[in-house]
């Protein structure tokens, strides 16, 4: 598919001009331009100052915009996606090639398919390029994407399809089969298109679709708040939620991100390992990178695997690189140290909270920071340690200009640096177009969302005297024992920086005295693992009590082979939390 639509670029003439629009699109250029930040975090707060407009479309009032730049000359040679599949295919598009395939891609859409704006189409696909090309299709059409990862299941899928009422589902052949054996039960779906070089009964084949599609499109004009995505939430405290994003939520608000937190430029060549199926891919393989004209670098790698990554990073000049915690506590067991990153100068991780030892080591084999930030599916970035900013291993960051986030208690009080509560942004008088619009046909569990005259995220945190932000828990995993509140971060950090632990999972079990005690579900390293479970035990409990403070220690420890976990790679506390209090 990928070679196919190479010759297809070859034998095509220049994409039309853009005209007014561009000459509108060019209003947006206070926040849509490439500057390494390297700022103070005054100097962020002072600088950022975002221009939300009526009108806005992503494709149209960015990405056509960069060709723009780049027919000018004014932007580096590196190409706006840059994929590979390790085994020698390559694929290299400009932001004109992007432009002119997507055009295609918004007509099979439209026409074939025959979707209207705002008709919902679910996406399924592993890192190729057509994931790309769908992504931005819709935008030009006003469809609404509903991503999704092909590790779901088919009663996921089908919870997924008649939830959404989604018209169309875009897929492979993996994924299909699963598709038809729940499809009789999904009334709204019309479309099936086949991401495949074969045909499949029923399904409309993408690639002869693509193939014959006009290469002229007209983006449909869309108001900010108009419905762009919907991202089902990883359901880490119960069944996973439609988070309806506007064009402007992450078109616009993810500037911060792209400029500040990943610190991004044209020049750049940034690699994000996340799974397609999830908002952090919206925020750092499309918006973040594209805001700032940088090249957004993807390895196919259908299995995670650390020496594809350092092999990746040795071989291709990736500047920028993020991934999730848990890939880098992966990372720091292997020898980093032996490979030579030549280009890369920033790192950054989001997902969950970070170890602050798995940082230092990442640190002392490679030379470079990481630099952890903190949202959420329903927002864009809430805190960040932005480029430039002293880092404070452990902590979130400081609070995204965007956003005015204060740690408040259960009356909406604002609470005191050092004071644990909930993390909550400012919601009134005026509410951010920078959050989600709501969670799709679900009115009042956005409702349930507001507190006062904030929106709490559901974590628990802490605000130290410097404005650093701490992660103590989702509010449901904190633990309340003998009336000391105990976060499971903490601990759980605590535990991995023994050399027994691969990594750990902390929850609240019952006791006769204390109500609630700290019990650690624990991965053990190969090296420990055969050793003595009593010894074992004693060992890390001690561990924890030099580390942290004494009554945080696990009284209660269990060591299993794999914790739970979300598709997304969040561990499911609520699971373990539930198999304690459900114990006959």
């Amino acid at each position: 598919m990928a070679l196919a639509v190479v010759h297809f670029l070859r034998k095509i003439p220049s994409a039309m001009s853009l005209r007014a629009r561009l000459r509108r699109s060019l209003q947006l250029r206070n926040w849509c331009y490439p500057v390494h930040a390297s700022l103070s975090y005054e100097a962020i707060k002072q600088e950022y100052r975002p221009e939300v407009p009526e009108y806005f479309n992503f494709a149209r009032d960015v990405l056509d915009r960069w060709t723009e730049v780049e027919k000018e000359g004014k932007r580096s040679k590196n190409p706006a996606l840059w994929w590979v599949d390790g085994a020698g295919e390559e694929v290299r598009w400009s932001f004109e090639e992007l432009g002119v395939l997507s055009r295609k891609v918004a007509n099979v859409l439209s026409d074939a398919c025959g979707l209207q704006r705002e008709d919902r189409v679910i996406l399924i696909l592993p890192r190729i390029p057509e994931w790309w090309l769908v992504n931005v299709a819709c935008m030009r059409t006003g469809t609404v994407l509903i991503p999704g990862t092909q590790q779901l299941t088919a009663k996921d899928i089908l919870h997924r399809l008649q939830k959404s009422k989604a018209k169309c589902i875009i897929t492979d052949d993996c994924v299909a089969p699963a598709v038809d054996s729940i499809g009789a039960q999904c009334q709204s779906l019309k479309f099936k298109l086949l991401v495949s070089e074969g045909h499949r009964e029923g399904w409309l084949n993408f690639k002869d679709l693509l193939k014959n599609a006009p290469s002229d499109h007209h983006c449909v004009t869309t108001k900010c708040q108009d419905p762009m995505a919907i991202y089902f939430t990883s359901g880490t405290t119960g069944s996973p939620k439609m988070t309806e994003h506007s064009h402007s939520s992450y078109g616009i608000g993810l500037t911060v991100s792209g400029r500040y937190w990943l610190d991004l430029t044209s020049s750049d060549i940034f690699w994000n390992t996340s799974d397609t199926g999830w908002a952090k891919s919206a925020w750092s393989s499309i918006f973040s990178p594209w805001i700032q004209g940088a090249c957004v670098f993807v390895h196919k790698m259908p299995h995670f695997d650390p020496s594809i990554v350092f092999e990746s990073l040795s071989r291709f000049p990736i500047t920028v690189f993020c991934s999730p915690p848990t890939a880098y506590r992966m990372f720091v067991q292997h020898k980093v140290s032996s490979y030579t990153f030549k280009s890369l100068r920033h790192c950054v991780s989001a997902g969950e909270p970070i170890n602050p030892d798995v940082m230092e080591e990442w640190k002392a084999q490679t030379g470079l920071d990481i630099h952890e930030g903190y949202g959420q599916t329903e927002t864009v970035l809430i805190c960040g340690n932005f480029k430039g900013m002293k880092i404070k291993p452990g902590s979130m960051g400081k609070p995204s200009p965007g956003y005015d986030v204060k740690i408040i208690d259960e009356n909406s009080n604002i609470l005191p640096p050092g004071k644990e509560g909930d993390i909550a942004i400012r919601v009134k008088p005026t509410r951010s177009l920078f959050l989600f619009t709501c969670y799709a046909d679900d009115p009042e569990k956005t409702e349930a969302t507001i507190r006062g005259d904030f929106y709490v995220t559901g974590d628990r945190g802490i605000m130290d005297e410097e404005g650093y932000f701490w992660f103590v828990g989702r509010a449901d995993d904190v633990i309340n024992s003998a009336g000391y509140r105990i976060g499971p971060f903490e601990v759980e950090s605590a535990l991995v920086e023994h050399p027994a632990v691969v990594e750990s999972a902390v929850v609240s079990s019952p006791d006769p005295i204390r109500g609630e005690v700290v019990k650690a579900f624990v991965v053990l390293t190969s090296d420990y693992a055969s050793h003595d479970p009593e010894k074992i035990m004693k060992e890390l409990q001690d561990h924890v009590k030099t580390v942290t403070a004494p009554y945080k220690y696990p009284r209660k420890m269990e060591f299993v082979q794999q914790l739970p976990k979300t598709i997304s790679g969040k561990i499911r506390r609520n699971e373990l939390r539930q198999k304690e209090w459900t114990k006959d």
